[in-house]
């Protein structure tokens, strides 16, 4: 299998970021050359005698022997360059697989046939050569068109960073420049709306940023002066200039790309089920090959005839099925899954999931909706809970923050009219304020509370706090009427998933980024009892492989940019499908519906992939029992030969097999 190169190009800040332009052509290069090579078989299948007789036709062609020669070298060296590459490859690392038995087979048979054009007297393999060269072709490129998704994600990475900022200069003026220019010491202005484009400290001003996609925090996080920023986070509420502390592969997400690209390359070099199939059939081949030459030469004293024992043994090892075992289970597999909500990207997922049994969970945005609900409203004074709800929705229907939205859903859904609100004003950071019937009333965090000594006697707000709710208050002047209470609630789905989960034997994890309380209700909700919070993207690849050194099989269901390094160091990548593009791109089995109980779906149908998997081996190699034993002349005396025509039809035959196994793939 061929792997994405370490090329580099610049994006943004300036980052080497490695990309998929390399697997890109080498996929386009096995297209290529199996459209080539397809085309030029055609009139070598026409011209060669054993199917003219297949197909009971006569075409006397003037040097037709020749004509194959030259129609077959050209598919040998051109459509099988890459078996010889990776053969030379694959004995020089002394680790033997498909592309040995493949390159053994296709050169045995070229060298041989060949040899009888222009030396020696016997039957050519060059239609066999042929044939088994497009198979092979056809399937590598099936292959790693499912393998390019994973490379992906770096690309998608990428582009978290927006490719110009806002420097200000010492004059105070601002300038537009490409974010490849800044360095550290620099200061840029972030405006409302805008991505952070590089890590910095704030220096001044003040507003609330969008970390979720980044680190898994749900809830919006307050920056002033001193307080840190991650490139890529967005900007929510007012300007900010930030002094630049790292730039390029120093910045949050670089390391982030960093992570991906080394747990993505390590894993790459696993081998599959048919790697491990070709290793053995590629001794078989050689000792066989060895035993029946010599002991036709022993026995006969014919090399001739001996060597065409030994081609025909060497090439019937090799068969065509086997480079569709594999690829064909991941195609009809891919179309059966997407009827279940279902997409599976990597065939080694199949394998290593039949076994899982932890599933670690991101929370927000897996587990739960991601977005905040008004749970609790608690009126103290003077007004019941509606009239509380409609003072806040009032003054928060202009506002895009999540917590106004949180509030204003509630509003529309209980059909509660709007107060006309005059005056109103942000407070950055802290909340917002209007006047409604010339009285002054105001939505505020905790935080202003605090800041103006005002308290708020309620054991019914404390629990809320325990719970660790987000808790808004709504005032009328200082006095405190009462306070709205937000959480991210769990999906009811997400019940569901745990329990067959658990019924399976399979233990959940919940891995998140989101405060620990947060954390432990959510996880207590659904009765997870294991919970690691307040985890970053790198810590969360450490969880995953101290979960792996326990001994564990490990799938990491996830939905943000924190969760890509993660799922790919895991066993088995599971991505939410309504999360980010770099999250999908890093998983090997994707979530179409955002709903968790396919996770319990998708372990069952890895579990039945690999079931479909090692019977299209068994089938593809499986007829060698009785096939090399009779080409090799063991049957002999009792008149059984098998020749190298027959050995095709058994080969086709097993491929035809493959194909239609396949196609009975389903999900228990």
């Amino acid at each position: 299998m061929e792997h994405v190169g370490k090329h580099e190009q610049e994006h943004g800040d300036g980052s080497a970021v490695p990309h998929i332009k390399h697997h890109k052509m080498m996929l386009r290069d096995f297209k290529r050359r199996f459209i080539v090579s397809t085309l030029l078989t055609i009139p070598l299948l026409l011209v060669s005698p054993f199917i003219q007789s297949v197909i009971g036709i006569t075409i006397a062609i003037p040097y037709k022997n020749y004509i194959l020669f030259v129609l077959a070298s050209i598919i040998y060296f051109y459509g099988g360059f890459p078996f010889l590459k990776g053969l030379i490859e694959e004995i020089s690392k002394h680790k033997p697989g498909m592309m040995t038995l493949i390159g053994l087979a296709i050169s045995v048979a070229y060298v041989y046939s060949s040899a009888v054009t222009f030396l020696i007297p016997g039957k050519t393999f060059f239609w066999e050569l042929a044939t088994l060269i497009d198979i092979m072709l056809l399937g590598h490129w099936i292959e790693m068109r499912s393998v390019l998704g994973a490379s992906r994600a770096l690309e998608m990475i990428s582009k978290l960073l927006p490719s110009r900022a806002h420097k200000v200069l010492e004059d105070g003026s601002v300038v537009d420049v490409p974010v490849s220019e800044i360095r550290v010491g620099d200061k840029i202005l972030v405006r409302p709306g805008e991505k952070v484009p590089v890590d910095g400290v704030v220096v001044d001003g003040k507003t609330s940023l969008d970390e979720s996609m980044l680190t898994g925090e749900s809830l919006p996080v307050h920056r002033g002066p001193g307080d840190k920023v991650i490139g890529g986070a967005i900007n929510l509420e007012g300007a900010i200039i930030v002094e630049v502390t790292a730039t390029g592969k120093d910045t949050y997400v670089a390391q982030i790309i960093n992570l991906v690209q080394e747990v993505q390359m390590a894993r790459s070099r696993m081998q599959d089920l048919a790697d491990r199939a070709a290793f053995f059939l590629t001794i078989i081949a050689i000792v066989a090959g060895t035993i029946t030459f010599f002991t036709w030469l022993f026995y006969l004293g014919d090399p001739l005839f001996a060597l065409e024992r030994m081609v025909t043994v060497m090439v019937i090892t090799c068969p065509h099925a086997l480079g569709l075992a594999i690829p064909l289970v991941v195609a009809v597999s891919t179309a059966e899954s997407a009827k279940n909500g279902l997409l599976v990207r990597n065939r080694q997922a199949f394998e290593r999931a039949k076994n899982v049994n932890v599933v670690v969970f991101d929370k927000t945005g897996t587990l739960t909706k991601g977005i905040f609900e008004v749970t609790d409203i608690v009126a103290i004074k003077d007004v019941d809970s509606k009239e509380l709800l409609r003072i806040a929705a009032s003054l928060e229907v202009n506002s895009e923050h999540p917590i106004a939205r949180g509030i204003m859903k509630k509003a529309e859904e209980l059909g509660l009219s709007l107060f006309r609100v005059n005056d109103f004003r942000a407070i950055t950071g802290k909340g917002i304020e209007g006047s409604i019937n010339s009285q002054k009333f105001m939505v505020v965090g905790p935080g202003y509370l605090k800041e103006n000594g005002i308290e708020v006697k309620s054991e019914e707000v404390r629990k809320l706090q325990a719970e660790g709710k987000t808790t808004v208050y709504v005032l009328r002047g200082r006095e405190v009427l009462g306070a709205i209470a937000l959480a991210d609630t769990p999906k009811p789905e997400s019940f569901e998933a745990i329990r067959e989960l658990k019924q399976l034997g399979i233990e959940c994890i919940m891995l998140t980024g989101d405060n620990r309380v947060t954390a432990e209700r959510i996880a207590k909700e659904l009765g997870i009892e294991r919970v690691y919070a307040e985890v970053l993207p790198h810590e969360k690849v450490k969880v995953i492989k101290e979960l792996q050194l326990e001994g564990n099989i490990v799938a990491m269901v996830g939905d943000g940019v924190n969760d890509a390094p993660a799922l790919i160091q895991a066993d088995v990548g599971i991505a939410i499908g309504a999360g980010t593009d770099i999250t999908i791109e890093s998983g090997d089995i994707i979530l179409v519906r955002s709903d968790p109980r396919d996770v319990v779906m998708a372990i069952r149908l890895a579990k039945a992939t690999y079931r479909k998997m090692v019977q299209n081996l068994l089938w593809a190699t499986g007829y060698n029992t009785i096939a090399i034993p009779a080409a090799a002349g063991v049957f002999y005396k009792l008149g059984i030969l098998l020749s190298p025509a027959v050995g095709a039809i058994l080969m086709s035959l097993s491929t035809v097999i493959v194909a239609i196994n396949s196609r009975f793939l389903h999900i228990d």
